[in-house]
């Protein structure tokens, strides 16, 4: 796991000051405290930070071919290049490493674009042809791994891992973009491709961009897209058994590292089966790692020790007092850009833990959108099955005005919010989809922006970021259709993100088993009779873990990781909250409707109305602004000749 930067002349051969490269590299140096590297050559500068992994003493990038004509910069880990390695040797190329980079360079030299669709990993990485004069980057295909990009007004072109690696660049356009403003007050999140500013974009998961120079600049294109063909009718013994065996080849490929591994372990299914298999695969006791809430209402470390236990697991906790919110600032500057997932705060605590013991950590992230885990999917069944009983021009009005007059009740279960369930019956599939995981919903964002905003938005909606993916999906069942919105959206925007920054933030690489995509595309032509069965989620994952797992992992309600943001803004943060939302750095912005900001303030600390959610959006966006503020444009640097 490291942080790759660099910069590429798309029309010509100028050359890039090494000051650039260095405050564009050291700007990430918490994701390789290793070491560092650079490439120079005219049109070409390219630098990189290692957290060292697999092969220790030879894997040092900038990494080149035989004669020096491909460099690449890379992120991630191929972990099938032990199989690629003898037949690109039979193909005539000679490795002077044993690191899977290597294996990069020299898939490139055989396969081209193609190569991608040969790794098997988590991987950003560019790379330069001197002789082919071609660019070429590319993403992994469930967006584990970050790549940010801008193409600037003179045509070159900056990379790097995190954003703040294109904002030492003097030239790059700042200019915040309304629509990812919009973007990120709906979902919580900017989603890909776009980024809060307008000059630059997020690669896309699976997609590749090859830039040939003195040629236009095409359009990044996709390799790899999941396919929902539901059409593999086997029986639950056998899905089991096959399911049980895919997870347990993916664990023993991420299990190869030449540092301390270990993994997470929440008490949740999905990490929970990961050190179960992990378990399984290792002549030692599994490292492990779990945070501990002194509120009860969001702590399951009780949970987590049964599996520690029960595999005998070197097994560490750590307790977060329910008051651990210091982290927002630190948040602000970790993403770069707007985040509103408040399980950041113990996803960096736990991270933190995990670095103390290991240097690289699995987890399960990816089991709830492949194997249909969230309640949220149980709801969008439940309320498909009543959309299916009347027609879109039935259901749009009579459901509209009852859910326009019908009363908010925000403290009532969720089957009882009737107003929330006529609004979803009043749209369409996406539209209800959409409408059920947005975090500030349409009706609240036209009242939360100012008059000004809402006519530079020009109509444009975060709904349109749906629509697009729903074109793709080549799927009419209604659960594989928001899986495939899931892994799309909040999983790359969302989950990805989030573990990706609190673990280089600590230099801890993590890796995903529930991810790799020959698992995913098999789980993909599984039924969903399989994934939710009734009132229950991931069942043909849990009925293989039967005999892995304690039945109270398995089938207890599931409990997130959360923290508790309502009492928080009623209590220790509560002029924080008053001052951050209703202060001059919002304010100066013209975005918002001050009288609405006001609103939330106040109906959320008089107890009148939860609107935690909302607040805590709002309040990390005004931290990102500060952070900018702080983050000043860098001086301009004058090109060497």
């Amino acid at each position: 796991m490291c942080g790759i930067a660099g910069i590429f002349d798309t029309r010509g051969q100028q050359d890039y000051p090494r000051e650039l490269m260095q405050r564009m590299n050291d700007i990430q140096s918490h994701r390789g405290p290793d070491e560092s590297g650079y490439h120079f050559e005219p049109g070409v500068a390219f630098a990189h930070r290692r957290l060292s992994i697999i092969d220790l003493s030879t894997g040092q990038q900038p990494l080149f071919n035989e004669d020096g004509s491909v460099v690449v910069v890379f992120n991630g880990e191929i972990y099938n290049y032990q199989e690629l390695i003898p037949e690109l040797t039979a193909l005539g190329h000679r490795f002077h490493t044993r690191s899977d980079t290597e294996v990069i360079v020299h898939a490139w030299e055989s396969w081209g674009e193609a190569c991608v669709q040969r790794f098997r990993g988590m991987f950003a990485f560019a790379l330069w042809d001197r002789n082919r004069q071609t660019f070429f980057m590319a993403r992994d295909r469930m967006g584990v791994k970050p790549m940010y990009y801008a193409i600037l007004r003179d045509g070159t072109l900056v990379f790097g891992s995190e954003l703040k690696v294109l904002m030492q660049h003097p030239d790059l356009d700042r200019t915040m973009d309304p629509l990812a403003v919009e973007e990120y007050f709906a979902l919580g999140y900017v989603a890909e491709p776009r980024t809060i500013f307008k000059g630059a974009r997020k690669l896309d998961p699976g997609f590749t961009l090859t830039i040939r120079r003195g040629e236009p600049i095409p359009q990044p294109k996709p390799y790899w897209d999941v396919r929902f063909t539901l059409d593999h009718n086997l029986n639950l013994a056998d899905a089991t058994a096959e399911l049980k065996e895919r997870l347990k080849e993916s664990v023993r490929l991420r299990m190869i590292a030449e540092v301390p591994l270990g993994a997470f372990l929440s008490g949740g299914v999905d990490s929970s089966a990961v050190v179960a298999t992990m378990a399984g695969l290792s002549d030692e006791p599994v490292n492990t790692c779990s945070i501990a809430f002194d509120d009860p209402a969001f702590n399951e470390s009780e949970f987590a020790q049964m599996v520690a236990d029960r595999y005998k697991t070197n097994h560490r906790v750590e307790t977060v007092q329910s008051d651990d919110f210091d982290l927002i600032d630190t948040l602000a500057a970790l993403y770069d850009e707007p985040y509103a997932d408040s399980s950041a705060i113990p996803t960096y605590r736990v991270c933190q833990l995990a670095r103390k013991h290991v240097t690289v950590a699995l987890s399960g992230d990816g089991g709830d959108e492949n194997m249909g885990g969230y309640r949220r999917y149980r709801f969008h069944m439940m309320e498909e099955k009543m959309r299916g009983g009347l027609p879109y021009g039935l259901r749009r009005p009579l459901f509209g005005f009852l859910g326009s007059v019908y009363p908010k009740a925000d403290w009532a279960p969720r089957v009882f919010r009737a107003k929330t369930t006529f609004q979803a019956l009043a749209r369409d599939s996406v539209q209800a989809y959409f409408h059920s995981v947005s975090i500030l919903r349409d009706d609240m964002r036209r009242q939360l922006f100012s008059q000004r905003f809402r006519q530079e938005l020009g109509g444009y909606n975060a709904l349109e970021v749906f629509r697009r993916h729903a074109a793709n999906a080549q799927t009419d069942d209604p659960l594989a259709l928001i899986q495939y919105l899931d892994i799309k959206t909040y999983l790359v925007g969302d989950i990805n993100t989030k573990v990706d920054r609190a673990s280089m933030a600590h230099s801890l690489e993590v890796r995903e088993p529930l991810m790799d995509h020959p698992l995913v595309e098999w789980l993909a032509s599984l039924p969903s009779s399989l994934k939710i069965k009734g009132q229950e989620g991931k069942y043909v994952f849990k009925k293989s873990m039967e005999p892995m797992l304690p039945r109270d992992v398995l089938y207890r309600p599931k409990m997130g990781f959360a923290v508790p943001l309502s009492r928080w803004f009623r209590g220790p943060l509560k002029e924080r909250v008053r001052e951050a939302l209703l202060g001059e750095t919002l304010r100066a912005t013209g975005l918002f409707n001050e009288a609405y900001l006001r609103h939330l303030v106040d109906a959320h600390q008089s107890g009148a109305r939860d609107y935690s959610s909302a607040i805590w959006t709002t309040l990390m966006f005004e931290a990102f602004l500060r952070n900018c503020q702080t983050t000043a444009q860098p001086a301009p640097l004058v090109r060497s000749a």
